[in-house]
């Protein structure tokens, strides 16, 4: 266990939505046809705003909830940058302003579950003493590389952004994460991709006849696939590592992926209904900020109390399958 306590979130949602009969309409299907498929009714898309600015207002809403607003640590932990160089935490040191100059700044990057990932790796840091607190942030802008021809992956993903400010636990409290069982199956890397725009295939190489190269590229069924043969056993392994059942955990806090592939991933590891929190219809899938989104609404909302053991649960591009249980 690592003893680190979330002090405060914050999310935001571009202005800007985007309705499931859109989708109905671009691709001539009957109405209420990609809801059906996705179970996303609305989703947010960014205009003017960018990934800095979309995490600044995240941050924002989670300082007022504390009054000490140091950190001495900024990491963002999103899908995508927000440009290669430099790593977009550090633009978002420069957005905050002056007074957080010199703060160490840094990425982690493991797609949809980044937020989860750098929150097991940065526990390390604060139960250490390294950092006394840190600003873990994820903010992704998927709409711009979306295949608008694909209507599977197309009438998924939104935009969005979260916060989190994480520090030690009170040595009179119980916070912290449990476990993190995260495991990498290289076979299912092809399956959920975008390979144009860096080293592989460089954006001075972009072509009319290979645009879809630098678009998003999923293959559902396949990832679904292999994720379907190791979920159970990492999932169940997190909690016997524990000595915890279902019965002890409060609230199961999924990657919204897809409505499909939520409901598959629900019965195959039997989560009760009432413990499974599903939040895609109002946000569609936001990639690395999906989960604390979610995690952002379940505590605004009392889902969940202090001494809760919560489960923060998905898949990733990779394929990567992660499963956290921590104490709220």
């Amino acid at each position: 266990m690592t003893n680190v306590k979330i002090i405060a979130t914050g999310s935001y949602l571009p202005p800007k939505t985007v309705t499931d009969d859109i989708f109905d309409k671009r691709f001539n299907l009957e109405k209420g046809t990609t809801f059906k498929k996705s179970g996303v009714k609305i989703r947010h898309y960014a205009e003017s705003e960018t990934q800095v600015d979309m995490a600044i207002y995240a941050i924002k809403e989670a300082f007022k909830e504390i009054e000490d607003k140091n950190i001495d640590c900024i990491v963002f932990a999103g899908g995508t940058p927000q440009q290669l160089i430099p790593c977009t935490a550090s633009l978002i040191q420069k957005a905050l302003g002056k007074e957080y100059n010199c703060i160490p700044c840094f990425d982690i990057n493991s797609t949809c579950l980044s937020f989860v990932t750098a929150f097991d790796t940065i526990s390390y840091l604060i139960d250490s003493g390294k950092y006394k607190r840190i600003l873990l942030v994820s903010s992704d802008i998927a709409s711009p590389g979306i295949n608008k021809k694909d209507f599977n992956s197309s009438i998924l993903f939104g935009d969005g952004a979260a916060a989190a400010i994480i520090e030690k636990t009170p040595d009179n409290g119980t916070s912290g994460i449990l476990t993190y069982n995260f495991k990498t199956f290289g076979e299912g890397a092809q399956y959920a991709r975008i390979s144009g725009g860096s080293s592989y295939l460089p954006s001075y190489k972009y072509s009319n006849e290979n645009r879809d190269e630098y678009l998003f590229h999923m293959d559902g069924l396949k990832l679904y696939e292999i994720a379907s043969k190791h979920i159970v056993k990492i999932f169940n392994d997190a909690l016997d590592s524990q000595n915890l059942t279902l019965d002890d955990i409060k609230l199961v806090i999924p990657h919204q992926a897809s409505l499909m592939a939520m409901k598959l991933i629900q019965r195959k590891l039997k989560i009760p209904t009432e413990k499974y929190m599903y939040h895609i219809e109002n946000q569609g899938n936001t990639i690395a900020s999906s989960i604390p989104l979610c995690l952002d609404y379940a505590i605004k909302n009392k889902m969940v109390k202090r001494k809760d053991k919560v489960i923060l649960l998905g898949t990733s591009a990779g394929l990567s399958i992660g499963v956290m249980v921590f104490e709220y």
